[in-house]
């Protein structure tokens, strides 16, 4: 009997990074189960894309059961291999603009907070039992925003990506010991459909190798991590932005 392919839990991975890690995975093998609040979307060309698509809306606490359930009854062994986080949302003022600690209500903060860092925290913890079956890997995709102030993204957004990178921490130390492994990456200036105009500024000015990452590059970096080439490196945050952090 040939041996069953690995199985992959991906959210936000209409576009962008997330569309490079399916395409990625895919061509290692991997199954890829995608997760949007959006129905399927035509877009997602890639092999398997309609019949692997849940929808669940990750700012509603409500919502993460059933997902966990719907994800846990697609499992043919039972097994998850990774779970990646990627989802996330950055509220910007109309017209594009940074959204500052004034401009942000109780309610943009709780939408924020539930798709960037609780859901990830549900996710875990919901799916714990087929990722130590599988003896898997989670990865946690925090951002340069959570280390310094952003010009672009606000406080909201940074400090839901600050509390992610915890959380990889704490779950490494939890979760190490059933034999998963927890990690995060933080991207930078990555070229995808969502930079806000100004990026060219940083790219010259804060950016050592003077470019954009491509999401290719960030895909190639959770993959290792999802590999067996990665075994000893738990908790840890790897910085994927061409020098900006330093």
């Amino acid at each position: 009997m040939a041996p069953s392919r690995p199985i992959m839990l991906l959210t936000g991975a209409s576009r962008g990074i997330g569309h490079a890690t399916v395409k990625r995975f895919q061509a290692e093998g991997w199954r890829i189960l995608t997760v949007s609040r959006q129905p399927f979307s035509e877009e997602c060309r890639w092999p398997e894309a309609r019949e692997s698509h849940l929808q669940a809306d990750l700012a509603d606490p409500v919502s993460i059961a059933p997902l966990v359930e719907e994800v846990k009854r697609r499992l043919p062994d039972g097994r998850l291999h990774a779970l990646v986080n990627n989802a996330g949302i950055s509220p910007k003022l109309p017209g594009g603009g940074r959204m500052g600690l004034l401009d942000t209500d109780p309610s943009t903060w709780m939408s924020v907070f539930n798709v960037n860092l609780f859901s990830t925290a549900a996710l875990a913890k919901g799916l714990f039992g087929p990722l130590k079956e599988a003896g898997g890997t989670i990865v946690n995709v925090t951002s340069i925003v959570g280390s310094r102030v952003h010009p672009f993204a606000g406080p909201a957004y940074a400090c839901s990506k600050a509390a992610l990178a915890a959380l990889t921490r704490e779950m490494a130390h939890e979760f190490g010991p059933h034999g998963i492994r927890v990690n995060a990456i933080a991207p930078g200036e990555i070229d995808t459909a969502i930079l806000s105009p100004g990026t060219e500024d940083i790219i010259q000015r804060l950016i050592p190798l003077h470019r954009l990452g491509e999401p290719a590059e960030v895909a190639n970096t959770i993959l290792f991590l999802c590999s067996a080439q990665s075994s000893y490196i738990n908790g840890a945050e790897i910085h994927i932005n061409g020098g900006q952090h330093v």
